[in-house]
């Protein structure tokens, strides 16, 4: 069943049950200082929504399922920090040749490149290192700094982003991963990495935990 928007009286009935079941339904009317007659389209209607679960004799049961704007609330809630995986970081002297053994032996998509003091300078796209491979160039002898992009050209995020925020990122570059990074005066240091892999994750379990 679609989504549906709850009125203010079934958000209190939901309250109620949800506070008090099992209950029944003239004991929610009394609550509410209304008659059962008045409440049947309400209870209805959360019962087919699956809001609600009626045993008779028993009364009604809260199933579990959160409303519309509880979904939005907690959505809203998610932090990369919740969600962030290690990054794989590289130096920006190692060979393009060793960059794409580290890309296989890590099993990532993308590196995040430092300087001497650890801080990001740039990052290494698996189409970074296939566009440099074509050709007859000796990937031994090519340091990743020259094919790398460069800082500030490089979307990031930090770990108290909302996760929406970062996903937004994500798509509008067109990219698979963020570093996460931590400011520093002279730099950023990367802490984390936020993929695509880690925000299906994260709907999947706002999909669990409310019942979707």
């Amino acid at each position: 069943m679609s989504p549906i928007e709850l009125n203010k009286r079934q958000e209190e009935i939901l309250e109620i049950v949800k506070g008090n079941g099992p209950i029944t339904g003239e004991q929610i009317a009394e609550r509410l200082s209304l008659t059962r007659a008045t409440l049947r389209p309400d209870l209805a209607i959360l019962t087919m929504a699956g809001y609600l679960d009626a045993r008779p004799r028993v009364g009604y049961f809260y199933s579990g399922k959160k409303t519309g704007q509880a979904v939005i609330d907690s959505m809203m809630n998610m932090k990369v920090k919740d969600f962030q995986s290690i990054p794989v970081v590289v130096s920006e002297n190692i060979s393009v040749y060793d960059a794409i053994c580290q890309m296989f032996l890590e099993d990532v998509g993308t590196l995040f490149v430092v300087d001497k003091n650890a801080y990001l300078t740039g990052v290494l796209s698996r189409k970074d290192l296939l566009r440099t491979s074509i050709g007859n160039q000796d990937l031994n002898h090519i340091p990743v700094h020259i094919i790398m992009t460069r800082m500030p050209n490089i979307a990031f995020c930090m770990k108290t982003d909302g996760l929406i925020q970062a996903a937004q990122k994500l798509i509008e570059r067109q990219i698979d991963a963020l570093p996460v990074v931590l400011e520093h005066p002279d730099g950023y240091e990367v802490i984390g990495r936020l993929t695509k892999t880690n925000i299906t994750r994260a709907f999947l379990s706002l999909a669990d935990n409310h019942d979707l």
